[in-house]
């Protein structure tokens, strides 16, 4: 079972591919699921100290990562990039089913992480403890905020909740 999750997020080829993997450990492990939910990629500015890696805002149907973790991780650990939106991606879509406590997500990132990938995965010990990641996901010692986030949606990112063909 780890087995098989495990190469579905190494054979992952985009956000969406990660995306319908999370759905499905979810749902079994949850018993919950949404569909029409969109990705919107955003600079979202930089804090070492005060990480912010995307949100979800309650009542919407859009998921917000922050680029800049993502261009940070090209370029120091590119192997930490799909563990790392995986935890984001499932991170905030447990928040989009309804969970607000942000102990009680943690708690489910970590079990459903555990679970699926395994102990030793990078997105299990992202989801134990992000703090000695940071450094991969934040630039040290600086802190800014844009003025425009310059907000993209990705395209085809719910796609198991798409039922026809435009």
């Amino acid at each position: 079972m780890i087995a098989d999750y495990r190469s579905r997020l190494d054979e992952a080829k985009s956000l969406p591919d990660i995306f319908e993997l999370i759905k499905s450990l979810v749902l079994k492990r949850l018993g919950k699921s949404r569909g029409g939910l969109m990705l919107g990629m955003a600079n979202l500015g930089n804090n070492p100290q005060g990480f912010f890696g995307g949100f979800f805002t309650t009542g919407s149907n859009v998921i917000v990562l922050n680029k800049i973790p993502l261009q940070r991780i090209k370029e120091t650990r590119p192997e930490l990039y799909k563990p790392y939106v995986f935890h984001v991606l499932l991170h905030e879509y447990i928040h989009s089913l309804g969970y607000l406590d942000e102990a009680d997500v943690r708690s489910k990132v970590f079990a459903i992480s555990k679970e699926a990938l395994g102990d030793d995965h990078l997105a299990t010990q992202i989801a134990s403890s992000s703090s000695e990641f940071i450094k991969h996901l934040a630039y040290p010692d600086v802190s800014w905020k844009p003025e425009d986030e310059g907000l993209e949606l990705v395209e085809g990112f719910d796609r198991s909740s798409v039922s026809y063909i435009a």
